[in-house]
């Protein structure tokens, strides 16, 4: 319902007609900048669309643009302590293992790293970025422990305590993971081609369109084969799905962020249109697996 894909796609066509085939830009400042317009002149573009369309296609837009927002979650609040952010990260850990959400997301990735690890014959080797508790890169560590997934992980956030966290729990599971404290769209400090994936699970939201495009390019010009993206599917099932779960862990916060974090998940047109402006190309794709939204960027 949130998709939005019949206003959505003519609006591309319209911006591409309008503001030219290929945005231009030449320093990582001016492609967040040219992405964050574009997403704008984007929403704006379909909701002209939408009200020539009329009907059920301009209700769903006004739904869509009644519940969009670009407010901060309150875990990503700087005023928060090190034991309050490491509470609700935890809780949102437990939400993704009772949901089963792990073995999804390495089920989704596991092609990939097949296919990069039968290319360079050794163990694919991923960066995760803003990795939170780090629940996916142990997860991915433990399945590369117990069966034959060539594999190596590293996990990352640029807030310390969860890192800490993290290499904590590795060292206590006896996993083959390390994390460190990266600024996900900062990436110089990344030795080029030492990672096969750089890969962002559930935080695609966390950043605005433009942030997402600098990783993008990032990752490319790092060395990166592939970029994979995993997160939310916009829609009404999850905007009432998320937050109904995490209350079910007894946090009022993490129950206000799931809502939130809802109403901020990208459509796979928001994801199409930035890694388009990202990569000047076509070659990615956006597929629905519910209850999540996958892009993938190859880079050779």
């Amino acid at each position: 319902m949130l998709q939005l894909k019949t206003a959505g796609y003519i609006a591309i066509k319209n911006l591409r007609n309008h503001l030219g085939l290929t945005p231009e830009w030449q320093t990582q400042e001016e492609l967040e900048t040219v992405t964050d317009r574009y997403h704008k002149a984007f929403l704006d573009e379909r909701f002209e669309v939408s009200k020539t369309l009329g009907g059920l296609f301009l209700a769903h837009e006004l739904i869509d643009r009644s519940i969009r927002t670009g407010e901060q979650e309150r875990m990503d609040d700087p005023s928060l302590t090190a034991a309050e952010k490491l509470k609700l990260i935890k809780a949102l850990d437990n939400m993704n293992n009772m949901m089963s959400l792990y073995p999804q997301y390495i089920s989704i990735i596991e092609p990939s790293i097949r296919k990069i690890a039968r290319e360079k014959k050794r163990p694919a080797r991923i960066l995760e970025l803003a990795s939170g508790s780090g629940g996916f890169a142990l997860a991915i560590a433990a399945q590369a422990k117990q069966s034959s997934l060539p594999v190596e992980i590293t996990g990352s956030d640029i807030v310390e305590e969860y890192v800490e966290y993290s290499n904590r729990a590795a060292e206590e599971q006896n996993l083959p993971v390390r994390f460190k404290t990266i600024n996900a769209f900062e990436l110089d400090a990344l030795d080029t081609c030492s990672c096969d994936i750089i890969l962002i699970s559930q935080s695609l939201h966390h950043f605005t369109p433009g942030q997402l495009a600098r990783i993008i390019v990032q990752s490319r010009l790092h060395g990166a084969a592939e970029f994979l993206g995993l997160d939310g599917h916009r829609g009404t099932d999850l905007l009432a799905g998320v937050p109904l779960v995490a209350m079910l862990q007894g946090i009022s916060a993490l129950t206000l962020d799931g809502y939130t974090s809802a109403r901020k998940f990208y459509s796979e047109l928001e994801l199409d249109l930035i890694a388009w402006i990202a990569t000047g190309s076509k070659q990615h794709r956006t597929e629905f697996s519910w209850p999540l939204t996958v892009l993938s960027i190859p880079f050779s």
